[in-house]
């Protein structure tokens, strides 16, 4: 008997329990229906979350396919190479034979490597920089990777590297062949005549052929520029001479094989490479990419930090308006984990929504950023849309983020008890600070104290800026209470009644209003502090310019161009020009010494004039003969007036010896050492030709504009620059603006997720505050004046979160200018003042829709609610 009570005791207790369970309504039937019953107040934190989910996807489709792009132009690219023969790089300065002893790839070598078994062929290859002009006269394509190449025909007459779509190869120094998309680009066509730039000398050719080229210069955009063997030689290594040597494998004959074989018909300080080892080494771009990857999704982070402030404030402040709502549940049979779960399950679905919708606005975002940071002139790199990585990290991204930030929120709401369905609707009191505000004292004075000595090692910014600003926030309820202390006098006077009530709902709930103002703090923080450093080095630039620019005019080139070897000698021919002298850093070898010294070479007789030079010791007269070191570089090697210095330049092999002729003090464009342009060694090779870095001009009384206009026309290259002491400047000047706009642009999106935030909790007050709204229109407070209310509260939030977040980040760029030696600090009030007016207008712009919203909520209504 008492086993058959025993076994009918589970069946007589599981209907209970089945039913227990059932009157617990199923989670995610609940968490639907919460979602779609409260969708508008769940639209906002979404909305943050699916802008974050976008900018993160958005990277790495992007990141992906520009990476596939490049690999698979790289694999691709000049398909006949197995083996190039190159010059190892220089790993320290010369013992005194100076690097025109370096061995050379000429013809003869050419021969011995075509010789070898397992060699299909063997090609000379001349290369080096060459500019194709479009018709506006501006320079084509990318100029970073714009190439000129030798066009090598073979028994056929034609060149199997650079296949002919139109015309014929280069024969002669007058003509050239441009590939099929530079062509296109610059609209030019077999015939025409076409002007490029080679060795820093624009000219006119004839263009006679147009061709295809299984290349990655020109799937990234840059334009390559074929001319006869003869003439690429010169222009770009010496007569009879190669920049390369590359080999074709015969079939049976592995690359690894060819390369062994060729290396050891090759003299000392020249190396066979497989092609497997070049694509190796040709990882620059990608690595450029991945850097700009990480900072893309550095900016991502930080929006998606900004949306978990938004995100726990909007389930927080639900919470507080559904406690009732939880407590019924509660008094129902649903436990405490239930409830939480059910907020989190809430949180889920707002997650899994805006990844959704965020890894389909990053489909956008990948394409801005394929248009934004393509190479120009380039073709964009085609968009991988489908990837496992972009798609994994949004659906992870968009969830855990929401579901962590409404964490805490959950266990608030699991935590109200079942007779707390049975109480009135009085809020209940908000837990004290004491203890936060101890803990936020501590951690901002850690993160100042941090961000202080970061102006010594600016390594430690990277912990100084996330630690005060977790102080900061943490600090933020206190800091709200005190800053509508403030206010509450002069927004009363300002606007009576209605700014004292906005005051007052500011203060009501400091967690809430410290939360939204954080939301703002953050963007703010950062974009004040990017001014701030863009601003000093733009400051630091302008200063060297003033500094540098010690002629009437001076010639430079535009980046990867040069200037040409007698661009001086032309500018001093004509009538206006008082004084010219050109500009050339090279590198002495001195025997005994470990390291070269930097000499600049200028013309003795016009340098004085045109540099402020100071001498100290001699004169500059002899300097035709001998050498001028600043007061260091004579103290550093013991060097007197008349010490004799023997010395190699770059590019020779012959030792001279000079005498010390003056000891002076200049700017550093002109130290540690002055020597004559005599003095250089004249060489055919182009690699050692002397480096022009710029031409300095001094033109007759009253001439400049004159001059300026003359030079531009005899030259007639538009890659150098001719500027006068404004034009300097303003280069200067615009130098940093193209990164402080991008900077903007990326940090817009934690700007517009802070104003979301107010927008959120102006909404969520009018939907807690309708029983409110209408006592006070039924003491006589019309909608205009109670749409005001909300738009002064919205003001006082948005410019807490102002005051916070440009503090802070005037207090990040300084710390970051400081660590710079060289650079001044400059604070630029006017975009710190024009920010601050900003936000004050993003506050009035929020309560724009609450505030109607109260408006038209109909009196009596609100008056009958059973809200606060």
């Amino acid at each position: 008997m008492r086993q058959r009570t025993d076994a009918r005791a589970p069946r007589t207790q599981a209907p209970r329990e089945r039913g227990k369970r059932t009157r617990t309504p199923s989670l995610l039937r609940t968490a639907a229906r919460s979602l779609r019953s409260h969708r508008l107040r769940f639209a906002l934190p979404a909305l943050a979350v699916l802008l974050g989910v976008a900018f993160v996807t958005g990277s790495l489709i992007y990141s992906d396919s520009v990476r596939t792009a490049m690999a698979r132009a790289h694999a691709g690219s000049q398909p006949d190479v197995s083996v190039t023969v190159k010059a190892d790089e220089p790993t320290g300065p010369a013992d005194g034979a100076g690097s025109g002893s370096a061995p050379r790839l000429d013809d003869a070598l050419l021969r011995k490597l075509r010789a070898l078994p397992g060699a299909a062929a063997a090609r000379g290859t001349a290369e080096g920089r060459s500019f194709l002009v479009g018709p506006d006269g501006t320079l084509v394509g990318d100029l970073y990777r714009a190439t000129g190449v030798n066009y090598a025909p073979d028994a056929t007459g034609k060149d199997p590297r650079y296949p002919l779509t139109g015309g014929r190869g280069p024969r002669t120094a007058s003509e050239i062949a441009v590939d099929r998309g530079a062509a296109e680009r610059a609209g030019q066509k077999v015939g025409d005549t076409v002007r490029v730039v080679v060795g820093g000398a624009a000219r006119s050719v004839r263009l006679v052929g147009v061709f295809t080229a299984k290349d990655s210069r020109t799937a990234s955009g840059a334009t390559l520029t074929a001319y006869d063997t003869t003439t690429a030689q010169r222009q770009f290594a010496a007569p009879g001479t190669y920049s390369a040597i590359t080999l074709t494998a015969a079939d049976g004959t592995a690359d690894t094989q060819l390369a062994e074989l060729a290396q050891r018909k090759l003299p000392t300080g020249l190396r066979a490479v497989t092609a497997a080892e070049l694509d190796s080494d040709s990882s620059a771009s990608a690595a450029d990419n991945d850097k700009l990857t990480t900072l893309l999704l550095g900016f991502a982070g930080i929006a998606l930090f900004v949306s978990t402030f938004l995100v726990a404030n909007t389930f927080t402040m639900l919470s507080a308006a559904r406690a009732r709502e939880h407590a019924l549940l509660r008094a129902v049979g649903a436990t405490r984990a239930y409830v939480m779960r059910l907020v989190l399950a809430e949180a889920a679905l707002v997650g899994t929504v805006a990844a959704a919708a965020g890894y389909a606005l990053g489909v956008g975002v990948a394409a801005l950023l394929n248009t934004l940071f393509g190479v120009a002139d380039g073709p964009a790199a085609p968009l991988r849309l489908l990837t496992p990585a972009p798609l994994l990290a949004a659906f992870a991204v968009g969830i855990c983020v929401t579901t962590l930030s409404a964490y805490l929120p959950a266990r608030r709401a699991a935590s109200v008890p079942p007779v707390a369905a049975l109480r009135t609707n009085e809020p209940p009191v908000p837990a004290a600070l004491r203890r936060r505000n101890r803990a936020g004292w501590a951690v901002t004075a850690l993160g100042a104290l941090l961000t202080w000595a970061a102006t010594g090692d600016e390594n430690l910014l990277f912990l100084a800026v996330p630690v005060l600003l977790i102080g900061l926030i943490v600090l933020a309820p206190l800091l709200a209470l005190g800053a509508t202390r403030l206010l509450r006098s002069p927004m009363t006077r300002l606007a009576g009644i209605r700014g004292k009530l906005a005051v007052e709902n500011a203060r009501r709930n400091p967690r809430r209003t410290a939360a939204t103002a954080t939301t703002l703090m953050v963007g703010l923080a950062m974009v004040t502090a990017v001014t701030v450093v863009v601003s000093s080095a733009t400051r630091a630039d302008e200063r060297d310019a003033d500094r540098a620019m010690t002629s009437d005019l001076r010639i430079t080139a535009v980046d990867f161009a040069e200037i040409g070897p007698h661009v001086a000698d032309r500018v001093a021919k004509l009538p206006d020009a008082a004084a010219v002298t050109p500009v050339i850093r090279t590198e002495l070898t001195i025997p005994g010494e470990r390291d070269t010294l930097t000499a600049t070479a200028v013309n003795p007789a016009t340098v004085a004039r045109l540099a402020p030079i100071d001498i100290r010791e001699g004169s500059l007269k002899g300097l035709g003969h001998g050498i001028a070191v600043t007061e260091q570089t004579a103290d550093l090697h013991g060097w007197r007036l008349g010490s004799r210095v023997p010395a190699t330049a770059a590019g020779s092999t012959a030792r001279t010896t000079l005498p010390v002729v003056a000891i002076y003090d200049a700017p550093d464009s002109f130290t540690p050492a002055l020597i004559s342009t005599a003095a250089l060694p004249h060489t055919t090779d182009a690699e050692h030709r002397p480096h022009v870095e710029s031409v300095l001009v001094d033109a007759a009384p009253g001439r400049t504009a004159a001059l300026r206009d003359a030079i531009r026309r005899t030259l007639d290259n538009p890659a150098l620059l001719i500027q006068d002491r404004a034009d300097a400047r303003q280069a200067a000047a615009e130098r940093m603006a193209p990164l402080l706009n991008i900077m903007y642009g990326l940090l817009s999106v934690t700007v517009l997720i802070g104003a979301l935030g107010v927008v959120n909790t102006m909404g969520m007050a009018v939907s807690e505050r309708v029983r409110e709204i209408g006592l006070l229109r039924a003491l006589g407070l019309d909608r205009r004046s109670l749409a005001s209310v909300l738009r002064l509260e919205s003001v006082a939030i948005a410019l807490l979160g102002a005051a916070m977040g440009l503090l802070s980040g005037i207090f990040f760029g300084a710390a970051a200018v400081l660590s710079q030696e060289s650079v001044p600090l400059a604070l630029p009030w006017d975009r710190i003042a024009l920010c601050f007016a900003a936000t004050a207008a993003i506050g009035v712009l929020a309560a724009l829709w609450p505030g109607r919203r109260a408006a038209r909520i109909p009196l009596l209504e609100a008056i009958g609610s059973d809200t606060e």
